[in-house]
């Protein structure tokens, strides 16, 4: 009897550690207003377009605008879940394309700077939503703080952003590189917005690629490039994702081709092979900076 309830036991622990976690993907950039967040959005209402359940987490902190883009008033953020020990499922708001999102909230600004028993609330949260969702969206402020780099490290994959202008670039290949030299295993896309063409991503990607591999003996992927569209422009004005205000324009087309590529590239991702889950990875480093 003894080792039938000890069998029972070890196949409820093996059937939890073998459920599917969500892939994480964490979305930075070297500078501002290179339209991260506006990528963010829009790729997520894509992969949800495609049958992914997928939920953005703003941590844009001071600056985020998720909802802004969106034109939505969310009733709670991550910043009330935190004051008022709500539950992380009453603050997820509903998007288009049946997304999920979270706002920061205006009182975030010190969330990086929690104490550990905050700190414990907002994994234990974080960790129920993890296996809700095939993907969990990442979009954080500009810059490489020690903070940044905590969620851009146990992240899936992280995808850095950036525009054509000489200064957008080379804030990017500082990004890199400082995520490199802390952990070399981590995976590295390159989106690049604003292009009047493809050669012209090629281009920026091949630079950026050839100065990683000479100094950080690193190879960057390239995920895609958008083009430089007045239709990102009304739709911010409009406070409407573009894909959903014209799905027919260059951007919104480039997008889901964007989406689906990344898509058919990835479909061998098995969440089994991941060593270890996001929170679990996340909270190590907050254990660390707490003690």
């Amino acid at each position: 009897m003894v080792e039938d309830q000890a069998f029972e036991l070890r196949k409820q622990i093996n059937n939890h550690n073998n459920q599917n976690h969500a892939h994480t993907i964490a979305v930075f950039s070297g500078k501002g207003g290179v339209g991260k967040s506006s990528f963010a959005l829009n790729f997520a209402i894509c992969l949800s377009k495609q049958g992914k359940k997928v939920l953005i987490f703003d941590l844009d902190i001071g600056m985020g605008n998720i909802d802004i883009l969106l034109g939505l008033y969310p009733s709670q953020t991550m910043s009330s879940m935190l004051d008022e020990r709500l539950d992380i499922e009453d603050i997820i708001e509903k998007g288009p394309n049946q997304i999920s999102y979270i706002a920061a909230g205006t009182g975030l600004t010190n969330f990086f700077h929690l104490n550990a028993d905050r700190y414990n609330y907002f994994l234990s949260q974080l960790e129920k939503v993890d296996r809700d969702y095939d993907y969990i969206i990442f979009d954080l402020g500009a810059g490489m703080s020690e903070e940044h780099m905590a969620f851009i490290s146990a992240a899936d994959e992280c995808v850095v952003v950036t525009t054509i202008e000489p200064t957008s670039v080379t804030d990017a290949y500082a990004a890199i590189k400082h995520l490199v030299l802390e952990k070399s295993d981590v995976k590295i896309s390159l989106m690049v917005n604003r292009v009047t063409g493809q050669k012209e991503s090629l281009i920026i990607y091949e630079r950026l690629n050839q100065a990683v591999q000479n100094f950080l003996s690193y190879k960057l992927e390239l995920l895609g490039s958008l083009p430089d569209d007045s239709t990102v422009i009304k739709a911010v004005k409009e406070q409407t994702p573009y894909y959903i205000l014209d799905s027919r324009s260059r951007v919104s087309k480039m997008m889901a081709k964007m989406t689906l590529d990344y898509l058919k590239l990835n479909n061998n991702i098995s969440n089994i092979e991941q060593k270890d889950p996001f929170v679990e990875k996340l909270k190590s480093f907050f254990i660390r900076k707490v003690d």
